[in-house]
């Protein structure tokens, strides 16, 4: 915007506080051009409509046009209140970035499938001392409690919990090595 821009700004905003609607209606259009193009220049990411801010930038003019001083450049003040309505989108949008799947959904991947096989669960019990493998497979695979394991097998709760502790590690070490 040069100078004389800025002038010609000053003067429609100046016959439009003094009653002359035509130049308020100007003045409102040569704003509007402004701030749409500041406003494309600054939303990158998207989450803001740039009209919306306009809109809101022209609404706020239009309240506060009593504060802007006659004497001074009036784009500086438009551009303030224009940053201002910017900074408020933002803030409303919040930190996410909404974005539609249907752009991307073919780069994808698929879910990774959750099932285990019997023959995935055989190959990690076996290696285990019986009794460890005894109380992993009552415990992880069939759901039984500590206690209900403990009586079926004869053992204390805590040797339970130790052998299952013991035989999870060897599955774990094991695994990690292959």
């Amino acid at each position: 915007m040069t100078r004389t821009d800025d002038a010609e700004l000053a003067r429609l905003f100046r016959a439009a506080i003094s009653g002359d609607e035509g130049a308020y209606a100007a003045f409102l259009d040569g704003v509007a051009q402004l701030v749409r193009g500041y406003c494309r220049r600054r939303i990158v990411h998207g989450g803001v409509e740039p009209e919306d801010v306009v809109q809101e930038v022209l609404l706020a003019i239009h309240l506060k046009r009593h504060t802007w001083r006659q004497d001074e450049a009036v784009t500086p003040w438009v551009y303030a209140i224009a940053r201002y309505k910017l900074i408020d989108a933002f803030r409303r949008r919040g930190k996410r970035i909404e974005v539609d799947i249907a752009d991307f959904a073919e780069t994808l991947a698929e879910p990774e499938k959750d099932e285990v096989g019997e023959r995935d669960i055989g190959r990690a019990l076996d290696g285990l001392a019986p009794v460890q493998r005894s109380v992993v497979a009552s415990v992880s695979v069939e759901g039984a409690s500590i206690g209900e394991t403990a009586n079926a097998l004869g053992m204390t709760e805590t040797a339970v919990r130790v052998a299952l502790h013991r035989g999870l590690k060897a599955i774990a070490h094991r695994f990690r090595q292959d």
